[in-house]
């Protein structure tokens, strides 16, 4: 049976595109990637990845300098974009601040700023700054917590920390939340910040590519880690609201291995499966799939072949992952905002960098944009451990 939906009331985001929702629509809309040759600190690593500019420049003061690292200046800044802040403060006053719940997407938080502290331990004893913070810079609940601080709620507040579906997932937990009552509308949100662990991480995994990322390209050889943070306010349809409709998600967990995809996309396809169960839809019905597609050879024939089973080689599809890089715990809001943009704008955005189409892969991945207009479309976001997240939107009416 087909869930009641949820509305995007508003949303914002922030990413190497530039700030807010306008500069990752005109970069869509004119090829342009955010992707640059790493010049993060010193990470000397011939990678590329999605930097956002500034935020070294802006730090947390006041109330919320305890809150302040890289990971929580990215989610600041962009809930001061698009007139988010403002749309919940109107939200807040109808429904009350105790009746908004906050759930946020991370896959490292706040692990840059423990980076820093080992660097900056004494060097007899070995103990850390006396300044550092474990509890509001890397603790997976920090940027919840900043959240409902900086927009003055007092609702339920959780984290979602599920590898690269995280955010993905903070959607289905918000579903889940407001459904059961405990909430009258939702923050949703997910926030992941360049550092080094995940550069050297990803790097020593031999997943970091020396070019830029080229999902489903014959050629692909791994992916470009970005940063990114983004916000919804999820609330109840109402009849001819115009927004961006939640329909359904899904959920599995693979756990095939702890970092490679199941071979056959078998967590994969039931995700896609589940949302389409829980929105009511059948996959004919879909008209665009935003692919989690990495650009590492396994992940990206892992979820071709999901495709495959679930919807055919029929639906146009595509990885917005050239203009970003791999956002880990923020792929998964960054991209259901995109994906709504698509269903705003009526256009399907090519797959960036990549030329020539693996032959062996046979999902209908769309190299070029084009116009069209959409009435259904799905997320991807599938993450290490085989954590997997579907998120299924539509346009309401106006």
């Amino acid at each position: 049976m087909a869930i009641k939906p949820l509305a995007v009331t508003a949303c914002t985001m922030t990413n190497a595109l530039g700030r807010g929702m306008a500069a990752s629509l005109a970069a869509l809309r004119n090829r342009e990637s955010g992707l640059r040759p790493c010049d993060f600190e010193d990470a000397d690593l011939p990678t590329w990845v999605g930097r956002v500019a500034g935020v070294e420049d802006e730090p947390l003061t006041g109330e919320f300098s305890v809150f302040d690292c890289r990971n929580n200046r990215l989610a600041r800044l962009a809930l001061e974009q698009d007139g988010f802040s403002t749309a919940v403060r109107q939200v807040r006053d109808r429904y009350g601040m105790e009746r908004i719940g906050v759930f946020v997407g991370t896959s490292t938080s706040g692990i840059g700023a423990t980076e820093q502290a080992y660097r900056n331990r004494d060097p007899i004893t070995g103990s850390l700054p006396e300044t550092f913070d474990y509890q509001h810079t890397h603790n997976l609940f920090s940027a919840a917590d900043l959240t409902r601080r900086w927009l003055r709620l007092s609702g339920v507040a959780l984290a979602v920390s599920t590898a690269c579906s995280s955010s993905a997932k903070a959607f289905a937990s918000a579903f889940r939340h407001i459904s059961a009552g405990f909430c009258d509308a939702a923050v949703v949100g997910g926030v992941d910040s360049l550092c080094l662990t995940t550069l050297y991480g990803f790097n020593a995994l031999g997943l970091a590519s020396t070019q830029v990322c080229r999902p489903w390209d014959r050629e692909r050889d791994g992916l470009s880690i970005g940063e990114a943070a983004g916000f919804a306010l999820l609330e109840w349809v109402e009849p001819g609201d115009g927004c961006i409709h939640l329909l359904g998600y899904g959920e599995s967990s693979d756990a095939y291995h702890m970092t490679a995809a199941h071979p056959e996309g078998a967590g994969a396809a039931l995700a896609m499966e589940q949302a389409l169960a829980h929105a009511g839809l059948q996959p004919e019905q879909v008209d665009y799939i935003n692919l989690h597609g990495t650009a590492t050879v396994l992940n990206d024939a892992a979820e071709d072949k999901a495709v495959l089973r679930v919807f055919g080689p029929g639906t146009p599809c595509s990885s917005t992952k050239g203009w970003t890089g791999h956002t880990l715990g923020a792929a998964g809001i960054v991209e259901a905002l995109l994906v709504g943009l698509c269903l705003e704008q009526g256009f399907i955005p090519g797959t960036l960098n990549t030329r020539q189409r693996d032959p062996n892969l046979g999902a209908g991945v769309v190299l070029h944009n084009q116009e069209k207009t959409l009435r259904i479309a799905m997320s991807n976001s599938f993450g290490f451990g085989g954590t997997n997240c579907s998120l299924l939107f539509g346009r309401g009416e106006g």
